[in-house]
């Protein structure tokens, strides 16, 4: 089996497929392509990560580059390292996925997700690489430490405050055992924050098990039975957040994007009065920003595409419900911990508690989504399905909306229908379900 990008970087299971060959080739592909002297190289906390890293760094330096060893960072600080000092970066990591699995992210310089054609060549060349005599994966070597790797991405988070603070705000933190386990709580504490920190003791296996932004209900209980203002679930790598209100309601990246939108645009900071969304955003969003006369911009899944459109100068916000927020004033990708302190600053602003907010903020149309796992990540299913999903958006009408895709970080297809009826949307998404097993089998 062959690795191939999906909608964020290269993941597989690590290190039977995602292995030290892997990552060594698609090093070296992604050096010869963005044509960058310098390289940052980061990860998360799984047990494959340091032997993945000292590969990547290794293939860097046979060419001739500068490879730059952050350690254990979240995927954002690289992103801010690599725009600020006009680097390459790398990010090992599978983000949410099980420990089982890593990745790998690649950032060009300037801090920016790839461009479609740079992401093409790059697995052109990866392919070719891989087809050809074993890469040398050198073992050991004098790694360049990057001297400070956190503090001038953490003074941006600050500093998009705009000279606010957080005191007052009982929030609890949810590491999620990953990459911002031991800088959370210092971040929040320097904004003010009186901080519970939950689930930041990484053992190698225990990233995203069972807590973080895939699973938020043990801080869903915790943020209830501490009184807190506020929870903030992040994922492995904390490039996503989801929120939990102060009576244990989910705010999820829909959510937090209606209230960020509102806000901004009612402060005269949202430009062009426009946010981009995706196609898996709740249709109670769209009902939303169009009660406001806040413009939609609709893209596929994935971050990528949402920067696309907002670094074409079309919007400063954007984001999906999966808690992945883009502020472009501030950043070049998501950042979880960003996007958690300027949550918890809109509600200090506001004259509501965030349960009464995340109420008020949109009314949610039910959407059910279920994955069915296919061999390999394909797109062929969807389309030989094809007639059955027109059937379902038929007998929907106008009182649902359909969406069937692979995943483009795991290989799954995932089914979506939203109705203004919960039973009717679990029903028509079972029936699709089953149409996608049938097809495989």
């Amino acid at each position: 089996m062959t690795l191939s990008f999906g909608t964020d970087g290269v993941r597989g299971p690590a290190p039977e497929i995602l292995d030290q060959r892997f990552v060594t080739c698609l090093a070296t592909a992604a050096s010869q392509i963005l044509l960058a002297d310098r390289w940052i190289i980061g990860r998360d906390t799984r047990e494959s990560g340091p032997a993945l890293s000292e590969a990547i760094m290794s293939a860097i330096r046979r060419n001739g580059l500068t490879a730059v060893d952050t350690g254990v960072i979240p995927t954002p600080a690289v992103a801010y390292l690599s725009n600020i000092e006009n680097s390459g970066g790398v990010v090992v990591s599978a983000s949410h996925n099980p420990w089982t699995d890593n990745g790998v992210k690649i950032f060009a310089p300037g801090g920016r997700k790839l461009r479609d054609e740079e992401q093409s060549m790059i697995e052109k060349r990866l392919n070719e690489l891989l087809a050809g005599p074993p890469a040398t994966v050198q073992q050991s070597f004098e790694s360049t430490q990057h001297a400070d790797p956190t503090d001038a991405w953490i003074n941006s988070i600050v500093d998009a405050l705009e000279n606010r603070t957080l005191e007052g705000a009982h929030v609890v933190v949810d590491c999620a055992n990953g990459a911002a386990s031991h800088i959370a709580e210092p971040l929040f504490r320097q904004l003010g924050a009186r901080v519970d920190i939950i689930n930041n003791e990484p053992d190698g296996r225990n990233i995203n098990q069972g807590c973080g932004s895939t699973n938020p209900q043990m801080l869903a209980e915790i943020v209830k039975s501490s009184r807190a203002d506020l929870g903030l679930a992040l994922d492995g790598d904390a490039d996503r957040l989801i929120a939990v209100a102060s009576n244990g309601a989910l705010i999820d990246g829909d959510k937090q994007l209606c209230l960020f939108a509102t806000d901004l645009d009612q402060r005269g900071l949202l430009v062009n009065r426009s946010v981009v969304i995706t196609v898996m955003s709740n249709f109670g969003l769209r009902q939303a920003m169009e009660q406001v006369d806040i413009a939609i911009i609709e893209v596929p899944v994935g971050d990528r595409n949402i920067l696309t459109r907002v670094d074409a100068g079309d919007a400063v916000l954007g984001g999906e419900q999966s808690g992945h927020l883009i502020f472009r004033d501030h950043a070049t990708t998501g950042d979880g911990l960003l996007s958690g302190a300027l949550l918890t600053d809109l509600v200090l602003r506001s004259d509501k508690n965030s349960a009464e907010l995340a109420s008020d903020a949109m009314r949610q149309v039910p959407q059910v989504l279920l994955n069915v796992s296919v061999p390999s990540k394909s797109a062929e299913i969807t389309a030989e399905i094809q007639k059955e999903i027109e059937l379902t958006q038929t007998r929907l009408a106008n009182q649902g909306r359909v969406l069937v895709r692979a995943s483009g970080t795991e290989p799954v297809i995932r089914v979506m229908v939203e109705a203004t009826a919960e039973s009717l949307a679990q029903s028509e998404a079972e029936r699709l379900a089953d149409v996608v097993r049938a097809s495989i089998s």
